[in-house]
Parts: structure tokens; sequence; C-alpha cells
């Protein structure tokens, strides 16, 4: 069987400042933001920095009820989740889905900077929260 897997899209820390977190990236590595956008359904702000053909993603909640904000509360800032580059987003959360997995999207749904995504739930993977990431204009 082939991987459904086929990059890490990126790497997604949960911060309280924003904007001190891309200062501090930008001033000891050289880091600069490719992307930044604010994600209205999931109640984040994010700031995508570049790695090779990854990224660093910066979140921070917009909202007290969002699920960034609930994990700082939680557990503070830290590493939130790792995003997987899948060719098609629905076809790889119906293989979490039919090994008995457990998911926090049924179906697909939009992601920032116009991708597709889907959340596999960390009891399913060993902790580790999973965003599955299809983009569409990588074909």
């Amino acid at each position: 069987m082939d991987s459904l897997l086929t990059e890490i899209d990126h790497v997604a820390i949960a911060v309280h400042d924003l904007e001190a977190a891309i200062s501090w990236y930008r001033d000891v590595f050289g880091a600069t933001v490719e992307h930044r956008e604010v994600v209205e359904s999931d109640g984040v702000d994010e700031a995508l920095l570049r790695v090779a053909d990854s990224f660093i993603q910066l979140l921070t909640p917009t909202r007290d009820d969002s699920p960034v904000a609930k994990y700082l509360e939680r557990r503070g800032e830290g590493l939130h989740h790792v995003g997987y580059r899948v060719a098609d987003c629905a076809v790889a959360l119906d293989a979490v889905k039919a090994s008995g997995g457990r998911v926090i999207d049924d179906a697909p749904r939009p992601g920032s900077r116009g991708t597709i995504v889907a959340f596999v739930h960390p009891k399913t993977s060993f902790g580790t929260l999973i965003e599955l990431v299809q983009d569409p204009r990588v074909v």
C-alpha cells in the first residue's frame, strides 16, 4: 500500500502572543511570515513561516471558546498539532474511520490558504492531534 501521507505540511505551535512569536522566529532564525490569516471557523490567527517545503504555523486564539484558547488554558504554549499533506483529504479521512479511528471532522472542510482539511483525534494517533491537509493548488 502506498502512503496516503505525502509530506509534512506544518508543525503548529500555540502561542499567547503571536507578534512576539513571529519576532522571535525572525530575530533568532531569520524566518519570515509567508502567509497570515485569521481563520474565523477555528477562532485563530495564524502565521505561516516557511521551512524548506513545510511550515511552522504559529497560532493564537481570536476568541475564548476556540480549541486553541482551551489548549493554551489547559497546557500552555507549545506544540499543538502536526499537519500532514495528503493527495485526497476525503480518502485519508476515510482510511482513519475504516481503521476504527476517532476523527474531529466527519468530512473535509475548508482550511487556511485555500486548503481542504480534516482533523484526527489525538486518542487515535498516540496523543498527537493530526491535521490532514490537501492543497488543491498542488497537483
